[in-house]
């Protein structure tokens, strides 16, 4: 495979993987026994959401990141959903908003409080009501907020819009896949899906073996491909599609796309003969291409370029005990004094074990922010408003520097001009300091002397109440 990597000079040849100890680790987890191609894991810098065995319904498990060590099989859980919860993921917006989806046909957001989850928390703040059999898939828009799609075993692929008012939304704001009745309707079960950087187009791999390159919007199939595949992901920045499947014959996987253009592969690589499916994860700040099978130990890892061969493998991490599902760290929650730069969250069924595994890149000098390691990456704010993209405004992602104490201006304008100060109250009250729920000195200032007005009504953060006829 790699007789002319050898000599290639690449800065990342030798990242390495560094498991946390157990006691850094989250033990006793019970980890869901379903067997859906799903991670059941997310985090952001705040917590970690881990999908759990339950009788009589389903349910996840919310800790703050630092919990760890021995979880009490008692701690409180997330479990308003009446059937078995197949995928959770975390706003990319809010660290404190979180979507999980269940075989009851339903799609639920839930509000974590800044403390973590103190009692089992059963009411949602919306439920999404629109499939009818279970729904297996879900994916925030990477740039515009309040955005999520769900796709199900009825067939349909929706586009909620989860600022709508109400606690139940029953009609989503977009219908991006439906069954037509004379055609076979699996290709619309869909086993993964994946945004482009600015969230315009959308790639999905189906269960007819067939990869599409859709317009999210409208609907409409720009690109079709048939191919054996399981899951499918955008490269940003590199204009490529990569998919993990299996060759004719039966070899697990990985090829390389012109989104603008399936008719022939770029690249085309066969790995081996295990049966796990393969998970891809890319990182587009060191273009580096982490590869980790369902059911195995190892996580292959790869850099990727716009030019030929386009991939190069780097080397591996293994470990004797296999992964069920991985969560995976944004980019603003390493610690990049120890010049990491990416995280997994390994869910060890075997062992009720969640254990995070750190990618480092060896540096003499540490403690020192690496900014070649670094670049401007994508941070927490939305670059625009659902209705925004939806008029059809494309916008990329709004960029934020790790350097620690750096603040970097939105580039782009916030309209409504009250909306920036409703965000910013938001951001204030969920800003984390020395512990975990902890609200600093200057946040409890600009709450006790600020009034914002939400909704047409003043709002007083330090006495919680609204005060309705003042403008």
């Amino acid at each position: 495979m790699s007789w002319r990597l050898s000599f290639r000079c690449s800065k990342f040849r030798h990242v390495f993987g560094k498991p946390a100890t157990k006691e850094h680790s989250y033990d006793g987890v019970p980890i869901t026994r379903s067997v859906h191609d799903n991670h059941y894991c997310s985090a952001n810098p705040c917590f970690i959401a881990v999908v759990t065995e339950c009788a009589g319904g389903g349910s996840f498990l919310v800790l703050p990141i630092h919990h760890t060590g021995r979880v009490d099989p008692q701690h409180p859980r997330v479990c308003g959903h009446s059937g078995r919860v197949l995928d959770v993921k975390w706003n990319p917006f809010d660290d404190h908003c979180i979507a999980s989806c269940s075989e009851d046909c339903t799609v639920k957001i839930w509000d974590i409080p800044v403390c973590g989850v103190q009692q089992n928390l059963t009411k949602a703040r919306k439920t999404l009501i629109g499939h009818s059999r279970r729904v297996g898939l879900i994916e925030w828009h990477p740039t515009a907020e309040n955005l999520l799609l769900s796709s199900a075993y009825d067939y349909k692929v929706f586009l909620w819009d989860i600022s709508q008012v109400g606690a139940v939304i029953r009609i989503p704001v977009q219908v991006v896949l439906m069954p037509v009745h004379h055609r076979y309707p699996s290709e619309t079960l869909l086993l993964s899906v994946s945004f482009n950087s600015d969230g315009s187009r959308l790639a999905v791999s189906s269960k007819d073996r067939r990869v599409r390159v859709l317009d999210p919007r409208t609907g409409k199939i720009l690109q079709n491909i048939y191919t054996n595949v399981t899951y499918v992901l955008y490269i940003p920045g590199l204009k490529m599609l990569l998919s993990t499947g299996s060759s004719p014959w039966n070899h697990r996987q990985i090829v390389l796309w012109d989104p603008d253009d399936l008719s022939e592969p770029l690249y085309e690589e066969d790995l081996d003969g295990s049966a796990g499916v393969l998970f891809p994860f890319y990182d587009p700040d060191t273009h580096m291409l982490y590869l980790a099978g369902k059911g195995d130990g190892n996580i292959r890892y790869y850099e990727l370029s716009a030019e030929k061969p386009y991939i190069s493998f780097l080397t591996e991490y293994r470990s004797l005990l296999p992964q069920k599902g991985l969560g995976v760290m944004p980019k603003r929650g390493l610690d990049v004094s120890v010049c990491e730069v990416f995280r997994f969250y390994r869910l060890i069924a075997v062992k009720d074990l969640v254990e995070p595994l750190s990618m480092i890149v060896p540096r003499k000098e540490s403690g020192i922010f690496q900014e070649d390691l670094y670049p401007m990456t994508a941070g927490n704010q939305a670059a625009m408003t659902a209705q925004e993209w939806l008029s059809g405004i494309n916008r990329g992602p709004v960029l934020m520097s790790l350097k620690p104490g750096t603040q970097v201006a939105n580039p782009y304008p916030e309209t409504p001009a009250e909306k920036g100060l409703v965000r910013q109250l938001s951001n204030l009250r969920f800003q984390m300091g020395p512990a975990v729920g902890a609200v600093t000195g200057t946040n409890l200032d600009f709450m006790e002397v600020v009034k914002h007005r939400v909704f047409g009504h003043w709002f007083e953060p330090h006495q919680n109440i609204y005060i309705s006829g003042h403008h």
